[in-house]
C-alpha cells in the first residue's frame, strides 16, 4: 500500500503581524527628534526683532556647508553663537575661524532698531580677516 507523506498546501493568508519592528522603529525616531529638539531652538533663544524682507523661495544651501552665528541684540551686544563676547574678544574668534581649513559662512543676525553703524563696523572686522561668506538673518512679511 503506497503513503503519501506530502503536507497539504494550505492558501489562507497569515495574519499575523509582527509589531516589535515597528516600535523599534517608532522609538528610535523619538529618541532622534528628541536630541535634535533643543539643538534646532538653542539659537533662537537670543531674542532679535530681525528686519523684514518679501517672501520668495528659499534657495537650497549646501550640504558641506558649516555656519557661526554673530547676533547683536538692541542694546548692541554682541553674541558668538548663543555666548555673550564683548567686541574686543570678535578679533580673536574671527582670526580662528578664518585658520580652519574649511571657513564658515557667518551668519549675522542684527535686531530691527539697532544702530545701522554696528552692523557696519562687524562687516568691517569680518572682512579684516577675509572670511567672504555672509549672510543676514530677516524674518518674512506675512
Amino acid at each position: 500500500m503506497a503513503r503519501t507523506f506530502r503536507r497539504q498546501r494550505h492558501t489562507a493568508p497569515i495574519s499575523d503581524l509582527n509589531l516589535t519592528n515597528l516600535i523599534d522603529l517608532g522609538f528610535t525616531l523619538l529618541i532622534i527628534f528628541m536630541i535634535a529638539t533643543p539643538l534646532n531652538t538653542q539659537e533662537q533663544a537670543i531674542r532679535i526683532n530681525l528686519p523684514a524682507e518679501s517672501k520668495r523661495p528659499q534657495e537650497k544651501p549646501d550640504k558641506d556647508l558649516r555656519f557661526q552665528t554673530i547676533s547683536i541684540n538692541s542694546a548692541g551686544q554682541y553674541f558668538w553663537g548663543d555666548r555673550p563676547v564683548g567686541f574686543g574678544e570678535l578679533p580673536a574668534l574671527l582670526e580662528q575661524e578664518a585658520r580652519s581649513a574649511k571657513p564658515p559662512v557667518i551668519r549675522i543676525r542684527a535686531d530691527w532698531n539697532l544702530q545701522y553703524q554696528k552692523v557696519v563696523t562687524l562687516m568691517d572686522e569680518i572682512k579684516k580677516h577675509e572670511l567672504s561668506k555672509i549672510t543676514f538673518d530677516t524674518q518674512s512679511i506675512d
